[in-house]
């Protein structure tokens, strides 16, 4: 992945790729091993992982973390040899009724961190409908917001990356399809296959990853057993290790984000997550199910000798 100086001096490592070499890029969400700075930096290098997902950090949700408060992060970050891989905004989280201006200035507000931490991808998702309107209605109202997002993330120099999630309009492979045929461009919106949320949801996964797999541009590597109860990647009903294979094989490249949702950290309390903590995780602290959650995902990855970079 090439980098460049950001205004503010410091490299810029964005979600765009080199079309010349297979490389996947791992990264997590840190979050989950600690709430703070300092000990989300000690549970990556312990995992030997050197991007971040960043969510939520020293109490704040990235789209409310103060811009000196970012300084401070940016500078520890960089000391750790460290990069920010996505902002895990909750932009997209909410209902189709509910206020859109503040999701864009959320957007807005990403935009005046991304040169300070380097980072121009967004996470976002597609608007849920509790007030259970039609069908029509709800995409109608999801697909103008995510334009609209679109269209400020365009402006800011932000790449929009969508998560299917569960209960969102882009929860089932064929809104997702829908999605892309409208909205993904390769610069400004792009596309994430999340396993666990398709299986969740109760689609076949393989099934889906056929009919994505050439809209696909990242990769959460999450998953789950047939109960719900979230199990490190690779061992639960996700597919997860013929998906991965079969993405190998067809020379895809691009961001493996790690997000277990083992124990339900404060972090992924505040998501609204859906399955269950795994109970075998129990008796282990936050960080110690993150820490297994990577060696799970990292011998996975190794084992398909996954060109991780």
């Amino acid at each position: 992945m090439l980098a460049h100086r950001s205004e503010a001096g410091r490299m810029d490592h964005s979600i765009s790729l080199p079309n010349c070499a297979q490389r996947w890029l791992l990264s997590a969400f840190a979050d989950e091993a600690s709430q703070s700075c300092d000990e989300q930096i000690a549970a990556l290098c312990r995992a030997g992982i050197k991007r971040i997902d960043m969510r939520k950090i020293d109490g704040y949700n990235i789209t409310q973390l103060p811009l000196d408060h970012a300084e401070v992060v940016a500078n520890k970050l960089d000391a750790a040899g460290i990069t920010v891989a996505y902002f895990g905004s909750p932009i997209g989280k909410i209902d189709i009724t509910a206020d859109f201006q503040g999701d864009l200035e959320k957007l807005d507000h990403l935009g005046r961190l991304s040169g300070m931490l380097g980072c121009k991808a967004v996470r976002i998702f597609s608007y849920f409908n509790e007030q259970a309107a039609g069908m029509a209605q709800w995409q109608q109202v999801s697909l103008d917001r995510l334009r609209r997002l679109h269209d400020r993330a365009q402006q800011l120099g932000l790449v929009l990356v969508h998560e299917n999630e569960r209960h969102v309009f882009g929860d089932r492979c064929d809104q997702v399809r829908l999605i892309a045929d409208e909205m993904r461009d390769g610069q400004t919106f792009k596309l994430i296959f999340d396993f666990d949320n398709y299986h969740q949801s109760g689609d076949n996964v393989w099934d889906n990853w056929l009919k994505l797999r050439d809209v696909t541009d990242a990769i959460h590597l999450k998953d789950s057993d047939g109960q719900g109860q979230h199990v490190p990647v690779g061992q639960g009903g996700g597919r997860v290790r013929e998906i991965l294979v079969d993405a190998l094989k067809r020379g895809w490249s691009g961001p493996l984000s790690l997000e277990p949702h083992l124990k339900h950290s404060d972090a992924v309390a505040l998501t609204g997550p859906h399955g269950q903590p795994n109970e075998s995780f129990a008796r282990m602290s936050t960080e110690q199910c993150f820490l297994a959650a990577a060696e799970a995902a990292i011998a996975l990855l190794g084992d398909i000798q996954a060109p991780v970079g």
